[in-house]
């Protein structure tokens, strides 16, 4: 593999996924399908507004999915495209490796 080639490809990616609230935002659409509440909900610092403009740049990058659903009232859904689901075991590695060498928030050395 030629590392020029690759590295930016490798910084974009790193730049989509290091934009604050957005790996969270990612990590908590890995479960399924999810309307914005449940999304703002499973993140209590994140504001509406913050959690909307992540949502529509994970969109215009094609790693987030956005249905309208015609009911009433209207009901929309976000989930992970193809493209976000390839992010599944990325993610899955960075939990075991946080899990081995990170502490527990509460059991930080001082």
């Amino acid at each position: 593999m030629d590392q020029s080639q690759m590295c930016p490809r490798f910084e974009k990616a790193v730049e989509i996924l290091s934009k604050r609230w957005t790996s969270l935002i990612v990590f908590q659409l890995l479960s399924g399908p999810q309307r914005f509440v449940n999304i703002d909900h499973a993140l209590p610092n994140l504001s509406g507004k913050v959690l909307s403009e992540r949502l529509k740049e994970l969109e215009l990058e094609g790693i987030v999915k956005r249905v309208v659903f015609p009911e009433s009232p209207v009901r929309i859904e976000y989930s992970l495209s193809d493209k976000g689901r390839a992010l599944a075991p990325i993610f899955g590695e960075i939990a075991k490796w946080s899990s081995e060498w990170l502490p527990v928030p509460d059991e930080v050395a001082p």
